[in-house]
């Protein structure tokens, strides 16, 4: 399995911004444009939380592996695997989200709609929803960091301390 990169995320968070700053921009001048949703970063945040609470949770699982605790309960690889592919597939969503509602925050502000209270509201949620996807992201690189595996020394070389 491949390691997510930061570079790929942020480029997924640029085009996507762009692309939102455009279409805002082009449906303002048609008609009205839709709300940001109070429930984006609420929903941004949980995931972020959870992936957080499941990397904690693994860390400490290994680490009394590691140590080889009496009755300590070890980590099956599948299950690793599978909140690895959780966080990845987060990540990648919460740079897409995060990257539409900064595009749309940005157009607000630079449109001045933020004048209005409700466009005021919108564009602070918007921001809220930025944050919290980067949280998502921290959360989701942090889990893939606890569960990789450690590097095996390679056999062919010769040992470090002589």
């Amino acid at each position: 399995m491949k390691q997510l990169r930061l570079g790929v995320l942020a480029g997924i968070f640029v085009v996507a911004g762009i692309l939102s700053w455009a279409g805002a921009r082009l449906w303002n001048t048609y008609g009205t444009l839709p709300g940001v949703p109070l429930a984006a970063p609420i929903v941004l945040a949980v995931i972020a939380v959870v992936l957080l609470a499941t990397a904690l949770s693994l860390r400490a699982r290994l680490k009394a592996q590691r140590e080889r605790r009496p009755g300590a309960k070890g980590v099956e690889p599948l299950m690793a695997a599978r909140a690895v592919v959780f966080g990845q597939a987060s990540a990648l969503v919460a740079a897409l989200v995060a990257g539409m509602y900064g595009g749309v925050g940005v157009f607000l502000f630079l449109a001045d709609l933020t004048q209005v209270p409700a466009r005021r509201d919108q564009a602070v949620y918007a921001g809220f929803a930025v944050l919290a996807g980067a949280a998502v992201i921290a959360a989701a690189l942090f889990l893939e960091r606890v569960c990789k595996l450690p590097e095996e020394d390679d056999p062919g070389k010769a040992p470090a301390h002589a």
